[in-house]
């Protein structure tokens, strides 16, 4: 006799798992433990099989029979269907590894290792808030320029043009690593050139040349405190970027060598950065180790002393010089750079100096001490340069020896 749903929704588990009957190769098979599960028994190529149709009460039994009657329809035909299921599943699972999200994740495991912990953490963070939720999901093969760009342009309406353009690299990034390994074909990021709103590009505020003797001498009778006033002598004579300077340990310097060493992980070009102290600069140091020798970072937190100092000490610093708005710890760089190259230094000395990032990851990995010996001369140059310019006496042109 055929099953009824009172007679399903009545069966009991007893000491032995046992089979209720519905016709046609269907059975109930409530399990001893109280599980229902539903079975259609066929044979297929001569050998007897067993399908799963479903767990009850998830599948009722008219839903079991409509699965029974899929089934057998396929028989007919002389397909399996259980090896129909199985492709199935596995169709499932090849499309679950190649979703946006799956493939974005394991980008970013492969990438993580060249980047700094700081960077790592940031991509994730906009792969999960911003990109993964919308397209997260999708098959990667399937995602076209119009799903990309209206994900981006919810970010626009925020005004976080920055991010935008940000994500766009990234997801671009991920494109092109399923490309790259065989799950799509196509990189609809390129596709979105022009559609987006940008911002006009911000420079670094900065000194002139002109500017020069009236700072130096701020800073030099700056009564602020003195391990900012000793990181912004050392920024100007150094010209590293700020947070290169603010993370600097005791043990990247050599002071018989006169050299600072910045590991790459803490470089923008991910390639150790040597660079050569000049005499002022060894003194501002041996003036730091004598306020925070005892410290890991030569720029201790106020208020937490086992971490570097703020970001945003030496731009407050400036502020309270009456700077805002005209100077900031990244402008050092571009007055540096713009000053040594009017006074006819070498333009790949002067650029290996400010370890500009390299395309060429072989190359690069030989430029901190590439034109080493003459990197040498520009930075003691220099620190007797911005001297002569604080002391307002007639500054003699920095020229590369002959």
């Amino acid at each position: 006799m055929p099953l009824t749903d009172t007679a399903v929704k009545n069966a009991k588990p007893t000491a032995q798992s046992y089979k209720l009957a519905d016709g046609e190769g269907m059975h109930l098979l409530v399990h001893r433990r109280g599980a229902k599960y539903w079975r259609l028994k066929y044979r297929h190529a001569g050998k007897e099989k067993l399908l799963a149709l479903g767990v009850y009460p998830e599948i009722k039994l008219q839903a079991a029979r409509k699965r029974r009657m899929q089934a057998r329809e396929l028989i007919a035909q002389g397909t399996d269907p259980g090896a129909e299921r199985k492709g199935e599943k596995r169709a499932a699972r090849l499309l679950a590894k190649n979703t946006f999200e799956a493939i974005g994740l394991e980008w970013h495991e492969n990438q993580r290792g060249n980047w700094s912990k700081a960077h790592a953490g940031a991509v994730m963070t906009r792969l999960k808030r911003e990109l993964f939720p919308a397209l997260g999901p999708r098959p990667i093969a399937e995602l076209d320029a119009s799903e990309l760009l209206d994900v981006l342009r919810g970010i626009e309406r925020r005004d976080a043009l920055e991010v935008v353009a940000k994500c766009r690299v990234i997801a671009g990034q991920v494109f092109r690593y399923a490309i790259a390994s065989g799950r799509a074909k196509h990189d609809p990021s390129r596709d979105l050139k022009g559609a987006l709103k940008t911002r006009e590009k911000q420079h670094y505020a900065r000194l002139s040349e002109a500017d020069l003797p009236e700072f130096l001498a701020k800073l030099d009778s700056y009564d602020g405190n003195t391990l900012t006033k000793l990181a912004m002598k050392l920024l100007v004579l150094t010209f590293v970027r700020t947070g290169e300077l603010r993370a600097a340990k005791w043990g990247e310097f050599d002071f018989d060598k006169r050299e600072w060493r910045i590991p790459a992980e803490r470089m923008k070009s991910r390639a150790e950065h040597l660079v050569p102290l000049s005499t002022q600069a060894l003194a501002a140091l041996k003036q730091l180790h004598e306020i925070a020798g005892g410290r890991e970072h030569v720029f201790p937190n106020e208020h937490h002393p086992l971490k570097p100092m703020s970001e945003n000490t030496i731009l407050f610093a400036l502020y309270r010089m009456g700077y805002r708005g005209r100077a900031t710890g990244h402008g050092f760089r571009a007055t540096a750079s713009t000053i040594l190259n009017e006074q006819g230094w070498d333009a790949d000395v002067i650029e290996r100096q400010l370890a500009h990032k390299e395309a060429n990851k072989v190359r690069a990995a030989y430029h901190h001490s590439e034109y080493l010996a003459e990197r040498r001369k520009l930075m003691q140059a220099w620190a007797n340069y911005l001297d002569a310019s604080k002391a307002g006496a007639e500054v003699i042109p920095l020229r590369r020896s002959a």
